[in-house]
């Protein structure tokens, strides 16, 4: 089953980022607290 997942704000004047890297394969478990991606910023990378 498909979940939409929402990709938080990093600071409080992100206003974008983009999803670098998946660490998470389709079909993969996810469970809460589960890093799932990497997001880059103008600043930062976050996992």
């Amino acid at each position: 089953m498909a979940v939409d997942i929402l990709m938080p704000a990093l600071s409080p004047t992100m206003e974008e980022g983009t999803l670098a890297k998946w660490l998470k394969a389709e079909g993969d478990t996810v469970s809460a607290g589960d890093v799932i991606a990497e997001i880059e910023t103008d600043k930062a990378t976050w996992k």
